[in-house]
């Protein structure tokens, strides 16, 4: 499972970058995922504890924006009202929590919130981890001059700008003039020749037109070079029509497979999707666990359950919580699910593991 993912990882840095900057960069990182896996080597062998390659770690609790059927939103993660928000960590002690991450071989840590990118401070302390890779999932809406010398000093941070395909879709979701926002953002990136992608949540509405060739080949004309096809979980209630059934993963899949083949200069990643290949669920840390803005070890972003927080334990007792046990071993017996997330379906049953 590590080693499918760390393949997808190195073409993402070695097939589809082609200035020299980020070329000397890429060779770098090659070398990394190469030290790193033998470092998840040798502590599964010495300890019988297996250590995933990355992590989705939120850590943001603001957003300038109100996008419909947030996720981060309805668990609580981002608040309006200072009385309502979580504790966050302090920059400092998120550079320690990654110091440990890379030093365990860990070599990415996708940046979510909230709005991240509202959290410079935090963003300059954790680029000076230099072993690790931090994917920023933003709306895109903050990326101006200042963001973009910044960027360019720190290739180890990457742009991730959250679209929902056509303009009319990303605004109905996000705001009047985000999609024109998110664009600008991209063609300030194009301009640098900085290494940027999007996410994308994919829906039963819209699965088909952003995964078209159309639509492809105008992020490729933007200089996007990763798409993330994210799933939609119905977190709000009375969307459950918008998220997909076994029929849709199927179709996905099929579309996906073509694309990879036509677009050899574009990484395409699907979540859940691509689990389906690397063995199932990669929550709990069998290949990602999510750390809370106020530190808590959470299986992912949509199970917000925890009984261990990795500021007091640290990664690896974290990962040896009875809550991971449990649910890998819920999902070695097999949980069945129809599409989507895993674990949000079964969420009444984990929450009633937490002891």
């Amino acid at each position: 499972m590590s080693n499918s993912i760390r393949n997808i990882m190195v073409k993402a840095y070695k097939n589809v970058l082609s200035n020299p900057r980020e070329a000397k960069f890429a060779y770098k990182m090659q070398r990394l995922f190469e030290k790193s896996e033998k470092l998840r080597r040798k502590v599964s062998e010495t300890e019988h504890l297996a250590i995933p390659p990355f992590l989705i770690s939120s850590i943001s609790t603001t957003c300038n924006l109100h996008c419909k059927g947030c996720y981060a939103r309805s668990n609580g993660i981002a608040e309006d009202a200072e009385a309502q928000r979580k504790e966050t960590l302090t920059p400092a002690q998120w550079r320690d929590i990654f110091t440990e991450a890379a030093s365990l071989g860990i070599n990415f840590s996708l940046l979510a919130g909230g709005e991240p990118m509202m959290r410079k401070d935090i963003l300059e302390e954790v680029s000076k981890v230099g072993d690790m890779i931090f994917p920023i999932f933003t709306n895109g809406t903050l990326i101006g001059p200042t963001y973009i010398q910044f960027l360019r000093k720190h290739l180890n941070l990457v742009p991730i700008i959250s679209i929902e395909g056509t303009a009319m879709g990303t605004d109905e979701r996000r705001g009047n003039g985000v999609f024109r926002r998110a664009m600008q953002s991209m063609e300030l990136l194009k301009q640098e020749d900085l290494f940027f992608g999007t996410s994308i949540t994919v829906t039963t509405e819209n699965y088909r037109l952003v995964t078209s060739e159309v639509f492809i080949n105008q992020l490729r004309s933007y200089g996007c070079k990763i798409v993330f096809y994210m799933e939609y979980v119905p977190t709000e209630s009375g969307t459950e029509h918008l998220a997909f059934g076994d029929e849709h993963v199927a179709e996905m899949e099929a579309l996906l497979a073509h694309r990879r083949q036509a677009y050899s200069d574009i990484i395409f990643l699907s979540f859940p999707g691509d689990e389906k290949e690397l063995g199932g669920c990669l929550a709990s840390g069998r290949g990602f666990f999510h750390i809370g803005p106020d530190g808590s070890a959470e299986p992912c972003p949509f199970s917000p359950f925890s009984d261990s927080n990795v500021l007091e334990v640290g990664i690896r007792e974290a990962l040896k919580s009875p809550l991971f046990r449990k649910i890998r071993s819920a999902h070695a017996l097999g949980w069945e699910h129809t599409g989507g997330c895993t674990l949000f379906e079964h969420r009444d049953e984990i929450e009633k593991m937490i002891v």
